[in-house]
């Protein structure tokens, strides 16, 4: 027999072996409303298995990530408060290090075009790598992540079992991560459950004023049914004086995107205090007190935005009743979102 016939032996063994690995695993669709846009996340290039799953729920609250060990994902992103943090305005990371702004809030990602405050990123697969090495947060790099994770006896079992090689690598590492954020699915608020007509659900009389004003004054920048439209404004905040944060701009490098910030989803708002980019709203009532009475005038405000939202403040109460419908409480303390108990 020839070399080329020994290679084609070999070729072929990979590829079944490659087969008999991926049957071995547990396919799973991701599981949202039929009346929800589809996600924009390409699951053909990384199929969500129950196996990567729990892998990558294994990374995202393992301090392993950060330089010195003690700060994992879950540090800034806790499950029961919408997978943020809320006992501080800006996220804190390694050695006690203050970052500059407040955590997003990680909920719904398939369907995020871009990731972060300003759109740093603009793919799920690799947004952990911003995080992983941000001096302020967890300061480490995915090459030495790698190294410490195979040195470990957890790790490249849970590897070979999801990617059929004990090898571990960034793109690997980075991918499981995606795939337990992409399971963060938030739908069966008590707003869903209306929208679905669910028995004996239905709003309040104030709720039901606070829907319709919601839809007059906040759904063109928090639309539904993701409660956001994906997009980047400038929303009149006065600029920190400290942090001097332009947004969008120090990425773009376009002048017309300054001050502009991703609009977040309001998605659980209830739990997912502070608020803003720099987290310097408390309440709910200063948030709608912003835009009543503090939008600063800027000439890349939305037009929504140019004169303010008129409210009074029985209105801001109506509201206010109608956001605390979008809790989701079975999202919020779901089990499997959790801390991985053995």
């Amino acid at each position: 027999m020839n070399k080329k016939f020994y290679i084609l032996i070999l070729i072929m063994m990979v590829v079944c072996m490659a087969a008999q690995h991926k049957l071995l695993l547990h396919p799973i669709t991701l599981q949202f409303p039929s009346t929800w846009p589809k996600p924009v996340y390409d699951f053909n290039k990384n199929p969500l298995t129950k196996e990567n799953i729990a892998l990558g729920r294994e990374l995202f609250y393992d301090p392993i990530l950060s330089k010195n060990n003690m700060i994992s994902c879950s540090s800034c992103h806790l499950s029961f408060t919408s997978f943020t943090h809320v006992d501080h305005s800006l996220s804190h990371g390694i050695y006690d290090s203050i970052g500059t702004r407040n955590s997003p809030v990680l909920v719904n990602l398939a369907w995020n075009k871009s990731f972060m405050w300003d759109g740093a990123i603009n793919h799920l697969d690799v947004q952990a790598l911003a995080p992983i090495t941000h001096p302020s947060e967890m300061g480490e790099n995915i090459n030495s992540v790698v190294r410490k994770l195979q040195q470990t006896k957890k790790y490249p079992p849970l590897f070979l079992e999801v990617y059929g090689d004990s090898n571990i690598t960034g793109e690997h590492v980075l991918k499981s991560i995606a795939q337990f954020q992409l399971t963060l699915v938030s739908s069966n608020s008590k707003y869903d459950q209306v929208m679905r007509n669910e028995p004996g659900i239905e709003f309040t009389q104030q709720e039901l004023r606070g829907y319709e004003l919601f839809k007059k004054n906040c759904n063109h920048c928090h639309t539904e049914p993701l409660f956001t439209n994906g997009e980047f404004i400038n929303n009149g905040l006065p600029v920190d004086p400290d942090l001097k944060d332009i947004g969008r701009a120090k990425i773009s490098l376009n002048p017309s995107d300054s001050f502009k910030f991703k609009v977040p989803t309001l998605r659980n708002i209830e739990f997912s205090y502070p608020y803003m980019h720099d987290g310097r709203f408390s309440s709910l009532y200063q948030v709608l007190d912003h835009y009543t009475n503090n939008v600063q005038p800027n000439s890349n405000l939305p037009l929504e935005l140019k004169n303010g939202i008129q409210l009074n403040s029985n209105e801001k109460t109506d509201i206010i009743a109608f956001l605390l419908t979008l809790s989701d409480k079975a999202f919020l303390f779901n089990s499997e979102f959790g801390f991985p108990r053995k």
